[in-house]
């Protein structure tokens, strides 16, 4: 009796359980372990399963829902360094002592936090579609506060959210990824209400205040940072980047050209190979 490949689509949703809460999560692959750290209203079903598929070529990919959030129990902190403690609590349950965290989105403001956090537990930090904890320069645009706090997000929503409208060929990539997604989706588990918004709101204002002062933290950290950026990303300009460049000692910044806010779904074996470069050639 022959088993199939366990994958993004056919894994198992598992549970961390814990005294105060569940955190749901799966694992596929083999490897040095990369924890993906979500985005707003994103749950272990928004990834795109060829994506994280690709990734279990050489490493144990580990996808989770914040506390409160999708398939886990409890409730969503308003302080991205608390949001960040999911990440250590996961890592301690699956006795992981080091792995690479990859932060899309709001979730590379909890991974910023939690990289600063938990220095003795990173290995690697990537970072896609997001900008540095502080101060933006750049603000979001007015298209993606109409498209991203609707109850339900269909195709049209999701190309103006991730992809670039403008582009025939990121229209074409968002098609294949809406349908590779909604292989396995459970559109219930998404957040829908103002009121769950509100807490990633509060996290995004709380980190924009920075009082930790983990955007300082950037110039002297020891961790190596892959950022990767499109160039018209309405939720998190790569401009907010630029004026860090020439003080981050270990971050690598790579800007995709007619990408939007979602470029690992996107270009998907381009970002991949970027990923295994990047995590091949430093220490």
């Amino acid at each position: 009796m022959s088993t199939s490949k366990i994958n993004a689509v056919n894994s198992e949703t598992q549970y961390a359980v814990f005294s105060d809460r569940k955190i749901a999560y799966r694992s596929i692959g083999e490897g040095h372990p990369i924890i993906l750290i979500n985005r707003f209203r994103g749950t272990l079903d928004t990834w795109d399963p060829l994506f994280l598929d690709l990734l279990t070529e050489k490493h144990q990919v580990i996808t989770f829902d914040y506390s409160g959030i999708g398939y886990s129990t409890g409730k969503l902190p308003t302080d991205v360094k608390e949001v960040a403690k999911d990440v250590k609590d996961l890592a301690d349950f699956l006795k992981i002592e080091k792995a690479i965290f990859m932060g899309w989105s709001y979730g590379g403001l909890v991974t910023q936090a939690a990289m600063h956090q938990y220095p003795e537990l990173v290995s690697h930090t990537i970072l896609l579609g997001t900008g540095p904890i502080g101060k933006r320069v750049v603000p979001l645009e007015q298209s993606f506060l109409d498209h991203a706090l609707k109850p339900v997000n269909d195709f049209n929503d999701e190309v103006i959210l991730f992809f670039e409208p403008e582009s025939d060929e990121s229209v074409k990539a968002a098609k294949a990824s809406h349908e590779r997604i909604s292989q396995r989706i459970d559109v219930s588990k998404i957040p829908s209400t103002m009121e769950v918004f509100q807490l990633y709101f509060a996290g995004g204002e709380n980190a924009a205040e920075d009082k930790e002062n983990y955007r300082d933290k950037l110039k002297t950290t020891k961790t190596p940072i892959l950022i990767i950026s499109g160039d018209h990303d309405t939720s998190f300009a790569v401009e907010n980047w630029y004026p860090l460049t020439k003080q981050l000692p270990t971050s690598q910044l790579i800007l995709l050209p007619q990408t939007g806010h979602a470029p690992q779904h996107q270009n998907i074996s381009l970002v991949v190979n970027y990923i295994d470069n990047f995590l091949q050639n430093t220490k």
